[in-house]
C-alpha cells in the first residue's frame, strides 16, 4: 500500500474555520507576560468590574454534593430567574418554554444558525460585525453575506435598497448585533423598523445578538428585537449571555429565545446531546433577580466614563481615524496611521517595550469579509478593535504606550 493512503485528510470545514482576531496573538502576549512584561488587554471584552456579590455568594455557600447534570433545557431555578428579567424589561409573554439555556452565547448563535439554515444558504451581516459569527458559519456550512457600514456615520445601517440587493433565493436570515460589537453602534427605532419590514417582506430569520442590551450611554435606550417579537412570531429569534452584564464571562451562560415552537424543540433536541449546560454556572446565575439596580447603573456609568477617556487620549494621536464614540457596548474600531494593523499589534508584543509594558490589541481585519475591489486586500486591515474594558488610569497608559509604539513603529517600517 503507498504511504499517501495511510494518510487521512482534514475535513474541507475545519480548514475554513478560521482563526479568532481576539485570540490569535495570545501566544505573543502570554511569551511577553513570561519575559516580565506587563500587558494592558484591550483585545477582549473581559470586564475587570466584579461580578454581583449575590452570585459569588450562591459559590461560597455551595452545598450540593454530588455535582450532577442540570437539564437540557436548563436548571429551572435560571430559567425562571431569566424570565423574570425579560418580564422586568418588559416583554412578559415570554415563559420558560421560549428559552433555551446555552454554553455562552456563541452556543446560541451557532444553535440559532443551524435550526433556520442548511448547508450552503446565506445569512446578512453588516460589517464589520463580531469575528466569531465567521467560526459558526464555517462549522454550520453556512455563507454570510455581508453588508459594509461606514465608521464615518458611526457604522449605522446603510439605506433599505442596498440590504435589499443582497437579498437572494438562498438568503435565510439577516443576523444584527446592537449594541454593536465590535462597533458599539446602537440602532435607532428606525433601522429597526426598517429590518422587521424587510424580514417580513422575504420571509426572513432576524437574529438579534443583545449581549450588550443595558450598555447603552448619553441616555439612549437600545430597541430590543422583543419588541418585535409577537409581531413576527415565527422569525424572530433573540440570542443572549449574560458574560458582559454581570461579569461571568467564565460562567459560560446564554441563552436562545423564540416564540417559534419547532426551533424551540429542535434546539432542545441540540441541547440534549450535549447533555447540559453547567449546573454551578447556572445555579450561581440565577440570582441574577437579587442584584439590585445600582450595579447596572453603576456599571453603565463606568463604562461611559472609561469610553469618553479612551476617545479623549485616542484624539491626542497624529494620523487616527476616530468614529464618532461609540453609543454602547464597550467597545471601538479604530483607524491606525499603519497599513497593516496586525503587524503592528505583533510589534507591540514582541518588540516594543515602555517601561517593561506593552498594550495587546485585536487586528479588525477579522472582523471584515469583504476584499477592496480595487487592491483585493481585506478591509479593516489598517483598523483595530479596543474593548474599554480597563480602568481609566490603566487605559491613559495604554493609549500612552500605543502613542510611542506609532511613532517607533512608523519610523522603523
Amino acid at each position: 500500500m503507498k504511504s499517501s493512503m495511510n494518510k487521512r485528510s482534514v475535513s474541507k470545514r475545519l480548514e475554513k474555520v478560521p482563526a479568532s482576531p481576539i485570540r490569535k496573538l495570545v501566544p505573543f502576549a502570554q511569551q511577553a507576560k513570561k519575559d516580565g512584561v506587563t500587558v494592558y488587554h484591550l483585545n477582549i471584552g473581559d470586564p475587570d468590574i466584579k461580578t454581583p456579590d449575590v452570585m459569588l455568594k450562591a459559590l461560597t455557600s455551595w452545598d450540593r454534593d454530588p455535582i450532577s447534570y442540570s437539564q437540557s433545557q436548563g436548571e429551572p431555578s435560571f430559567l425562571l430567574a431569566l424570565k423574570t428579567y425579560y418580564h422586568r424589561f418588559g416583554f412578559p409573554f415570554i415563559e420558560e418554554k421560549h428559552i433555551q439555556v446555552t454554553t455562552g452565547g456563541s452556543e446560541a448563535v451557532s444553535m440559532a444558525m443551524f435550526s433556520i439554515c442548511n448547508p450552503g444558504d446565506e445569512v446578512i451581516v453588516f460589517e464589520p460585525f463580531y469575528a466569531n459569527y465567521n467560526t459558526y458559519a464555517a462549522v454550520n456550512g453556512i455563507t454570510l453575506v455581508p453588508i459594509p457600514t461606514k465608521l464615518e456615520n458611526g457604522f449605522h445601517l446603510p439605506e433599505r435598497k442596498i440590504i435589499e440587493e443582497k437579498i437572494t433565493n438562498k438568503t435565510k436570515a439577516i443576523l444584527i448585533c446592537s449594541p454593536n460589537n465590535p462597533t458599539g453602534t446602537v440602532y435607532t427605532k428606525e433601522e429597526m423598523d426598517m429590518l422587521i419590514s424587510i424580514a417580513k417582506k422575504y420571509t426572513l430569520f432576524l437574529l438579534s445578538d443583545e449581549v450588550y442590551r443595558e450598555f447603552c450611554y448619553d441616555g439612549k435606550r437600545q430597541v430590543s428585537l422583543f419588541s418585535y417579537m409577537e409581531e413576527i412570531p415565527n422569525q424572530a429569534i433573540v440570542l443572549d449571555s449574560l458574560s458582559k452584564r454581570y461579569s461571568l464571562c467564565g460562567a459560560r451562560l446564554g441563552c436562545l429565545v423564540s416564540l417559534n415552537k419547532e426551533i424551540m424543540d429542535g434546539v432542545l433536541r441540540i441541547a440534549q446531546g450535549r447533555l447540559s449546560s453547567g449546573l454551578i454556572d447556572q445555579v450561581m446565575a440565577s440570582k441574577l433577580t437579587e442584584v439590585p439596580s445600582s450595579y447596572m447603573k453603576n456599571v453603565q456609568a463606568e463604562y461611559q466614563k472609561r469610553r469618553d477617556v479612551l476617545f479623549e487620549e485616542l484624539g491626542k494621536i497624529k494620523g487616527i481615524d476616530l468614529p464618532p464614540k461609540p453609543e454602547g457596548a464597550f467597545y471601538a474600531i479604530v483607524g491606525l496611521p499603519v497599513k497593516d494593523a496586525e503587524d503592528f499589534c505583533k510589534f507591540l508584543l514582541t518588540t516594543f517595550r515602555d517601561n517593561n509594558e506593552t498594550v495587546m490589541l485585536a487586528p479588525a481585519a477579522g472582523f471584515y469579509a469583504s476584499t477592496s475591489l480595487s487592491t483585493g486586500a481585506t478591509i479593516g486591515k489598517n483598523e483595530v478593535r479596543i474593548a474599554y474594558v480597563l480602568n481609566t488610569t490603566a487605559i491613559k497608559r495604554s493609549v500612552e504606550i500605543i502613542t510611542e509604539a506609532l511613532k517607533q513603529y512608523i519610523s522603523s517600517y
